[in-house]
């Protein structure tokens, strides 16, 4: 009975997988965090595009012969 106690008590695989655990959730805490602030200047680059290729289209340049 006391082996079985002490080897209970040595037995870190249950302190591993939460340490795991805990990393995973702090990169994705910090991932979540830069893709939310890049996502506004991504919004703003593609909207500046596509409203260049929308004035180049309308005005009749940058079309094939």
């Amino acid at each position: 009975m006391f082996k079985m106690i002490s080897k209970l008590l040595k037995d870190e695989s249950g302190a591993t997988a939460i340490e795991y655990g805990l990393i995973a959730a702090l990169v994705s805490v910090a991932a979540i965090g830069a893709l939310g602030a890049m996502g506004d200047s991504l919004d703003g680059i593609f909207t500046f595009v596509s409203t260049t290729l929308e004035a180049a289209v309308t005005s009749g340049t940058g079309g094939t012969p």
